[in-house]
C-alpha cells in the first residue's frame, strides 16, 4: 500500500499528528499501532495505581475548544483509565480510528534512496509505502528490564510497569517484590501494602517525591478552568515546562529563614510539581538547592519512624529536580507498616534471580511474584526499535553509536522525510507532555505543508546544523545541575552500553519554541530542501 504519510504510534501525539496531516493537510495518512487500542503510553501503563503527574486540566489538548470544553475531568491528577477513556472519546470526534491499523508492531523502515520512499514492514507481515514516515512513539515506552541472572528460571510471575498484562493480576496475600522506586514505583507500592502478605521493596537510588495532594475535582473548579480555555492554552506556551504555574523571580535567599519556610510548607501542603517553582532559584543554584533539598529530607525523616529506614530513603547523593520529580500519595507512609520492607541495593545488592525469588549479597527471599519499576530506556530506545535504515543503507543504530543526532530534536541527518515528534534533542520529558506534542506536530505539519507546496521530494537536516544543536544541548546541561545527578536516565545511565549524553533540550519550551519559529521564518534554514 502507498501512502503519502505513516504515523507510528497512537498515543498523544500520534492522534493529533493524523488530524493534522488527514485533515488539515489532506494527505493519504496511516497509523501503525502495536496495542489494540489507542492510548499509546496510557494503553500499557496499566499498573495498580497508575496516574498522571500533570495537572488534569492542562495533561489535554488545547488545539480544539471545543474538546477542551466538552471533556470533564474528574480528579486532580487523572488515573490511567481515565486518560485512555479521554484518547478514545478524542478519536471518536475526530474519526481518525478509520485510518489506524493496531496491533501490528513495526519491525523495520527502510529509505529506498532512487523511489525516495520509506518501505515500512509489521510483524503481522504487512509493507507499507510512504513518503513521509513519522515517528510518534514515545519517549517512554522502550521499556528497562534490567539484565539480572537467573530471571528465566523464576517459577512466579513477573511484570513490568511499562507493558501491564490486559488481564486482572491479584496480589492479595502473596509475597512481592518489588524493583525500582521511581515514578511507577512510588505509584504501585502504596496500592500493593494494602493487599499483599509481604512487599519487599528495592532501592537503588533514593527519590525525592513531594505529596500530589490528589483530590476529586468541584464543579466550580471545573468551570472556572473551562472559561479559562483561551487564557490556559496561551499561560503553557509561556512556562518552562508547559505547565500552569510560573515561577517565583524572587531568590530563596531574599527572605528569612523563617518566611521561606513557611513559602515552603505551603508549597508542601498544596503538593504538586509546582513546589519547586516556589523560589526563582531551587534549579539553578546549588546552595538554594540544598535548603530546599533538607527541607524534603525533613518531611521524610517525620513520616517514616524507623530511624534507619528514613536514612536509607534520604541518602539521596543528588539535588532536588535533577532527576524527574516525583509526585506521591502515602509511599514513605508504608514503610511504617509491619508488611513492608525495604532493602537498601547499594549495601545488598542483587546477585541474582532463584526459582522462588531473589537471592542478594546477604541474603535469600522467597517471592510469589515480582514487579519491576525500573522505568525506560529514554528517548532514543523506542525509536531505535523501529530499525531503521537510511540513505545509502546508514543504519540509526550505528550513526547514533555515540548519542543521538538530530536537529531541533525534529529530523535526523541521512534520514530523509523522516520526523520524530518529542524525540531526543527536544524539551520532551522536561515539559507537561501534551504541550510540547502539540508545539511539535503543528510545527512539522506547518513544514509539510510548505515542503508540498514547493513541490520538495526529499528534505533533511544539515550536518553543520546538527552538530552544532547536540552541542547546545551539552552547553546548556553543562551549565545546569542536571550534570550532577548520577544514574539519571536523562543521560542514559540506567542503560548498560548507552552514550553518557544529556538527551533532552534543558532551556525551556518557550526558548526551544523561539528557535523552532526563527527557522521557520528563515525558510527552514538549516535543512536539505530538495525539489522534483
Amino acid at each position: 500500500m502507498y501512502l503519502d504519510a505513516i504515523i507510528i504510534g497512537a498515543g498523544f501525539s500520534g492522534l493529533y499528528q493524523l488530524h493534522q496531516c488527514r485533515d488539515q493537510i489532506g494527505l493519504k495518512t496511516l497509523v501503525i499501532e502495536e496495542g489494540k487500542e489507542v492510548g499509546g503510553t496510557w494503553y500499557w501503563n496499566k499498573y495498580p495505581g497508575s496516574r498522571c503527574d500533570t495537572e488534569s486540566h492542562i495533561y489535554c489538548y488545547t488545539f480544539s475548544k471545543e474538546i477542551y470544553k466538552n471533556w470533564k475531568w474528574k480528579e486532580r491528577y487523572p488515573k490511567q483509565k481515565e486518560i485512555l477513556r479521554y484518547l478514545k472519546y478524542v478519536e471518536k470526534k475526530l474519526s481518525l480510528k478509520r485510518d489506524i491499523i493496531f496491533n501490528n508492531r513495526v519491525n523495520s523502515a527502510v529509505y529506498l534512496d532512487e523511489k525516495n520512499l520509506w518501505r515500512v514492514k509489521t510483524n503481522k507481515n504487512k509493507t507499507f509505502y510512504c513518503k513521509y514516515l513519522i515517528s510518534a512513539v514515545g519517549s517512554l515506552s522502550a521499556t528497562n528490564i534490567p539484565n539480572i541472572r537467573g530471571l528465566k528460571n523464576f517459577k512466579g510471575g513477573w511484570y513490568h510497569t511499562g507493558r501491564w498484562p490486559n488481564k486482572k493480576i491479584s496480589f492479595k496475600n502473596q509475597k512481592v517484590a518489588q524493583i525500582g522506586t521511581g515514578s511507577s514505583g512510588i505509584q504501585i507500592a502504596p496500592v500493593l501494602a494494602k493487599s499483599v502478605k509481604s512487599l519487599t521493596v528495592f532501592q537503588r537510588t533514593p527519590n525525592y517525591s513531594v505529596p500530589a495532594r490528589n483530590k476529586k475535582l468541584t464543579k466550580t473548579f471545573i468551570k472556572n478552568t473551562l472559561d479559562k480555555y483561551n487564557y490556559i492554552k496561551n499561560l503553557l506556551k509561556k512556562t518552562p515546562g508547559g505547565h500552569a504555574f510560573h515561577f517565583s523571580k524572587k531568590s530563596i535567599f531574599e527572605f528569612t529563614e523563617s518566611k521561606r519556610l513557611k513559602i515552603l510548607e505551603k508549597a508542601w501542603l498544596n503538593g504538586g510539581l509546582s513546589f519547586r517553582a516556589c523560589f526563582s532559584d531551587i534549579t539553578k543554584k546549588i546552595s538554594a538547592n540544598k535548603i530546599v533539598s533538607n527541607f524534603i529530607r525533613d518531611k521524610i525523616k517525620r513520616i517514616v519512624k524507623d530511624r534507619h529506614i528514613a536514612k536509607i530513603l534520604t541518602d539521596f547523593g543528588h539535588p532536588f529536580t535533577t532527576k524527574r520529580p516525583t509526585l506521591n500519595t502515602n509511599y514513605f507512609e508504608i514503610f511504617n507498616r509491619k508488611n513492608v520492607q525495604l532493602v537498601d541495593l547499594k549495601k545488598n545488592p542483587i546477585i541474582k534471580i532463584t526459582k522462588k525469588g531473589i537471592k542478594t549479597k546477604n541474603e535469600e527471599l522467597k517471592f510469589d511474584k515480582i514487579i519491576f519499576a525500573t522505568g525506560y530506556d529514554a528517548l532514543t530506545g523506542s525509536i531505535l526499535s523501529l530499525n531503521l535504515t537510511g540513505r545509502k543503507n546508514i543504519k540509526l543504530q550505528k550513526y547514533w553509536k555515540d548519542g543521538p543526532k538530530t536537529f531541533l530534536g525534529i529530523m535526523i541527518p541521512n534520514f530523509p522525510n523522516f520526523f520524530v515528534i518529542s524525540g531526543p534533542g527536544s524539551p520532551s520529558v522536561l515539559t507537561n507532555v501534551p504541550a510540547q506534542i502539540e508545539q511539535h506536530v503543528e510545527w512539522i505539519s506547518k513544514f509539510i505543508k510548505h515542503l508540498e507546496k514547493v513541490g520538495c521530494r526529499k528534505v533533511e537536516p544539515r550536518i553543520k546544523e546538527t552538530e552544532n544543536w547536540v552541542n547546545e544541548i551539552n552547553i546548556l546541561a553543562n551549565k545546569s545541575l542536571f550534570m550532577k545527578a548520577k544514574n539519571s536516565w536523562y543521560k542514559g545511565d540506567n542503560i548498560p552500553g548507552k552514550p553518557k549524553k544529556f538527551i533532552p533540550y534543558p532551556a525551556g519550551l518557550p526558548q526551544y519554541r523561539e528557535i523552532c519559529n526563527k527557522v521557520q521564518k528563515k525558510m527552514y534554514k538549516g535543512f536539505n530542501i530538495s525539489l522534483k
